[in-house]
């Protein structure tokens, strides 16, 4: 079963969202992480690149596949996990804290209410898997 924090948002494509003021911090479920495997590579966005929700903003490779990190809401990125480059499988031990990928400064807030909460997140897996 999937760890799958309370305080946290989630997108459809298994990006975590965690809200500080107008900071949004973004990662990938610990459900993705374990769908992907051993990570390998983590391709990070620039800083200060804006991105919009639903694009790409990130990748993460593993000994599997590789697979797109989209934006969960448009803004600029103002910090990205520099530890990922050296140590991509951190999102494996910790995909919630440690492995974070990237902060963006939210553009427009009101996005924030079309993400899914836990009990959302957690019935979207659980059709997935069955």
């Amino acid at each position: 079963m999937s760890n799958i924090p309370n305080d946290l948002k989630y997108t459809p494509s298994h990006e975590w969202v965690k809200f500080d003021n107008n900071i949004a911090t973004v990662g990938i479920t610990d459900y993705a992480q374990q769908m992907l495997g051993d990570l390998v590579y983590v391709d990070l966005p620039p800083i200060d690149e804006t991105v919009n929700k639903g694009s790409d903003a990130a990748a993460v490779e593993s000994v599997k596949t590789a697979s797109d990190i989209y934006s969960p809401l448009s803004g600029k990125v103002i910090e990205v996990n520099e530890a990922l480059r050296d140590n991509p499988s951190i999102i494996s031990g910790d995909s919630y804290n440690k492995g974070w990928i990237f902060k963006i400064e939210c553009a427009d807030q009101n996005e924030i209410n079309d993400l899914l909460d836990a009990k959302a997140y957690n019935s979207l897996i659980s059709n997935e898997s069955h």
